[in-house]
């Protein structure tokens, strides 16, 4: 039995990391938020921010290793300062943390977003190099690479650090509506054409496995790409629309870059003038049109990382957004 602090655990992924944690037998001290109220089993709740030391530290002491999850997903350009601010310093901040309570471990939930954007359906994997070009357009993108490539440039002998970068996170239990919004968008027909890009997901249930197995059996310094399947925007609607009975969009998007993005522009004045407002802004626009394809082989050799079968994790993330 170990002793563990995880950041961010009333997130998506952090309810599912701490369910697992607990099941397992370990003690788990619990980083939520000031005012956040989040059932969490056995988990001893610690209200803090992850960019104060002080409240770091403090629920930090005496964890043998620490899981940093907390994040904002965003696409909104205007919130890149509350992005880095989150993100890089508070990074920074957890590492300081974890070394001053003398953590031999730290996991850091990153994004497959930091080396899997191309504009063509090649899928890539931690070798490939990073589309800095890309990743420069959106900034939790921007900030998360920041991030991780900070964390791990401070793995040492006294702290390990690894990182785990899952693709889009699904299935059941995003209560926030942060990873499955664009899900609950197509239920709700609030999709009004295809994307001529292509998705990367992974069930959130596994991606939580694969941080503790990354705790476990994680090479320091190195990153671990967490996926199950990679689709097109139009297939990845096709399975939707065949779990769920909504009608998938038929209208498709363009390809190229400024076509999408003026389509977008002119729709959305046009329904605009007529008192409406288009649920598709130009920077989802922009990504839907890029590919995100990840090959997890690595973690499958190193770690033993097992995704579940993918429709499974659809038909999951259907039903748990239809009841709720």
């Amino acid at each position: 039995m170990s002793r563990y602090l995880v950041t961010g655990a009333a997130g998506f992924l952090g309810r599912h990391l701490v369910a697992a944690l607990l099941s397992d037998g370990h003690e788990v001290t619990a980083l939520v938020r000031d005012g956040t109220r989040a059932e969490l089993g056995a988990a001893r709740l610690v209200h803090g921010d992850v960019t104060d030391l002080a409240s770091v530290t403090a629920a930090a002491d005496g964890v043998d290793g620490v899981f940093h999850l907390a994040g904002k997903v965003s696409r909104d350009p205007a919130d890149a300062e509350a992005l880095h601010t989150l993100h890089v310093r508070g990074t920074r901040v957890v590492v300081q943390a974890a070394r001053v309570a003398g953590a031999r471990r730290l996991v850091l939930a990153s994004t497959s977003g930091t080396v899997c954007i191309s504009e063509s359906p090649e899928v890539r994997d931690e070798a490939s190099p990073v589309p800095f070009g890309l990743i420069a357009r959106f900034p939790y993108y921007r900030t998360k690479l920041q991030a991780e490539e900070e964390a791990l440039t401070a793995s040492d002998g006294a702290l390990e650090i690894v990182s785990i970068n899952p693709s889009l996170l699904l299935g059941p239990g995003d209560v926030n509506g942060s990873s499955t919004e664009d899900v609950g968008k197509f239920l709700s027909r609030a999709i009004p054409a295809v994307p001529a890009g292509g998705v990367a997901f992974v069930d959130a249930r596994d991606a939580a496995r694969g941080a503790v197995l990354a705790m476990e059996r994680g090479e320091a310094g190195e990153r671990y790409l967490l996926n199950a399947c990679n689709l097109s925007v139009r297939e990845l609607f096709s399975r939707l629309e065949r779990l769920s009975g909504v009608p998938a969009p038929r209208l498709p998007l363009p390809r190229g870059a400024v076509l999408s993005r003026e389509l977008v522009r002119a729709t959305r004045a046009v329904v605009g003038a007529l008192g409406g407002e288009l649920p598709v802004d130009l920077v989802s626009a922009e990504m839907g049109r890029l590919f995100w394809y990840a090959d997890a082989g690595k973690a499958v050799r190193e770690l033993g990382f097992v995704a579940r079968d993918p429709q499974e994790t659809l038909a999951d993330t259907v039903a748990d957004l239809t009841r709720r």
